[in-house]
């Protein structure tokens, strides 16, 4: 059997060699030259294949012209170099080169370019210089965009990633937009679950939540002013890459960082009720990636960050306020517009001026000090978010409107309007007739401000079977529900103690000075007594 390869026919022949085999039996029987068994005896390894002459192309005659005009560019201003659409053109012109094609040419210049640049002395332009990070001191964050399946509609959100360079321990974080107030509360996050800041610079993109205007082609930034402040209480030092693509290279590591992250726990496509959900989960996401190792590091980044921790200066005692504030009016329908989205307050508020806290997932209505709203922050711009229970002391007046208001539409579709609501306000339509069934049901409704919602949904079933189609059944039987619910075991109960007050626990109990203060009397009222006339007998 003839060898396979000319390694192992080089290998046989000196094989046979080495047993006394002469070079005629050695050609006779493996079929091959003098030459070859003679190249054989001097090498195990046979010789190079001879490289082919290139192929002459039509494009050989115009190389040189080629050469001269990419040897230009390198001194002509930058946005008035050749492209490879203008050389072809200037080819097909000034040369007459009608038999070459647009795709010679540019096949030819992609790697020539490169190639002159390099004889000039210009420099390779790709080229990546390894880094050390010292522990503690230095930080990457940056935004990704991520699709989410939220309440079974898929919606573009945005991933907040920080991460340390040292360790390579990331904090991620989804937010429903990628504006100043998710950037500060991703900060606030990622410093809370590291328990520190970087004593060194913290490498940032040019986003409109930290930057209000880059200065040319300097490292200069002008700050905006809120994220200025936001720097100084948490003392973090700021880095800002190049603008563009040519800037994405100064952060890799948490570039890297977002496609791993995506790639690995959001792949397939997540799918949750909420944001507040899928962050829980991402939580989790993150303590487990502590286990895991960085290309060929001998330790894990959570053994890394182990070292790391402590070296990161402390937080600041007072928090910051992350969230943005804004004062719109109520207009008529108790709506406010907030980021050109429309949210619900109490009907009462109408007219009046109100102060909007605004969140990266919700924002809070105060009226003066009192907190009278809450709502969830809408992702698309245009929606409106209702809630029915800021409509219920119109609608005790205008108990038509209920049928067809938005708010009711809306309290079905978050399951808090359930169908046993509709059973009863069925019913009491059909008692009590459309206008006093429905303004029964908004009775109702008003109860949930003091019941809790699975109490009143009992009492309105209880109510619906026996009959009784009135808000004040309904409460009745609420309360019943809530008495009759076994008492939480772990709340412990004190003797002597009023219903309906927890007690202090016992180790509070025990830290307590002893009350010293006399017992309560009553003596004093006696003087009272002696004011009183003789003539006029006690009763």
């Amino acid at each position: 059997m003839l060898p396979k390869s000319k390694v192992d026919l080089y290998a046989a022949i000196r094989r046979d060699a080495r047993t006394g085999m002469s070079l005629r039996a050695l050609m006779r029987k493996y079929g091959v030259g003098f030459e070859t068994v003679q190249r054989a005896l001097v090498s195990a390894l046979p010789e190079p294949r001879k490289k082919m002459r290139p192929r002459e192309t039509r494009l050989d005659p115009y190389r040189s012209v080629i050469d001269a005009i990419l040897t230009a560019d390198l001194t002509a201003p930058r946005k008035q170099r050749h492209t490879v659409k203008r050389i072809f053109d200037r080819l097909l012109d000034e040369h007459d080169a009608v038999d070459i094609s647009y795709q010679m040419v540019r096949a030819y210049v992609a790697g020539r370019r490169e190639e002159i640049r390099l004889q000039a002395g210009k420099g390779v332009v790709d080229a990546f210089v390894p880094q050390t990070h010292k522990p503690g001191a230095e930080a990457e964050v940056d935004f990704g965009d991520v699709t989410v399946k939220l309440a079974g509609e898929l919606v573009t959100c945005y991933l907040f990633a920080f991460r340390l360079s040292y360790s390579g321990k990331a904090v991620h974080r989804i937010f429903a937009s990628a504006g100043q107030e998710a950037f500060f509360e991703g900060h606030v996050h990622a410093l809370n679950v590291l328990g520190g800041v970087p004593t060194g610079k913290v490498r940032y993109d040019n986003l409109r939540a930290a930057v209000a205007q880059v200065l040319g082609l300097s490292r200069g930034r002008v700050e905006a002013e809120r994220w200025t402040a936001f720097r100084s209480h948490y003392g973090l030092e700021a880095f800002y890459c190049q603008p563009g693509i040519r800037g994405a290279h100064e952060k890799g590591g948490v570039e890297g960082q977002i496609g791993w992250f995506r790639r690995n726990h959001l792949v397939s496509v997540p799918e949750v009720d909420s944001l507040a959900e899928l962050n829980a989960m991402i939580d989790r996401w993150d303590q487990e990636d502590d286990a895991r190792r960085i290309r060929s590091r001998p330790r894990t980044i959570g053994e890394y960050f182990a070292a790391e921790q402590p070296l990161l200066a402390p937080l600041p005692e007072e928090p910051f306020e992350t969230g943005r504030l804004s004062t719109p009016r109520v207009d008529r329908y108790s709506q406010i517009c907030v980021r050109m989205n429309r949210y619900s307050v109490p009907v009462r508020l109408i007219g009046r001026t109100v102060r909007v806290m605004l969140h990266a997932s919700e924002l809070v209505v105060y009226y003066g000090r009192e907190e009278v709203a809450r709502h969830e922050r809408l992702i698309a711009r245009g929606a409106a978010r209702l809630e029915l229970d800021h409509y219920l002391e119109a609608l005790i007046r205008k108990p038509g409107a209920l049928p067809g208001a938005t708010a009711l539409d809306q309290a079905r579709a978050a399951g808090r309007f359930t169908p046993i609501h509709d059973a009863w306000w069925q019913a009491a339509v059909k008692a009590h007739g459309e206008r006093e069934g429905t303004r029964a049901l908004i009775e109702v409704l008003l109860l949930s401000r003091h019941l809790p919602h699975e109490h009143l949904i009992t009492g309105l079933a209880a109510a619906l079977k026996s009959g009784a189609l009135t808000a004040d059944a309904v409460a009745l039987e609420a309360r019943k529900a809530a008495d009759a619910e076994p008492e939480d075991p772990a709340q412990p109960v004190v003797p002597g103690s009023p219903p309906g007050i927890a007690p202090l626990p016992a180790a509070v109990r025990a830290r307590l000075p002893p009350d010293k203060r006399p017992l309560p009397s009553v003596a004093h009222y006696d003087q009272l007594l002696r004011l009183r006339r003789s003539d006029h007998p006690t009763p």
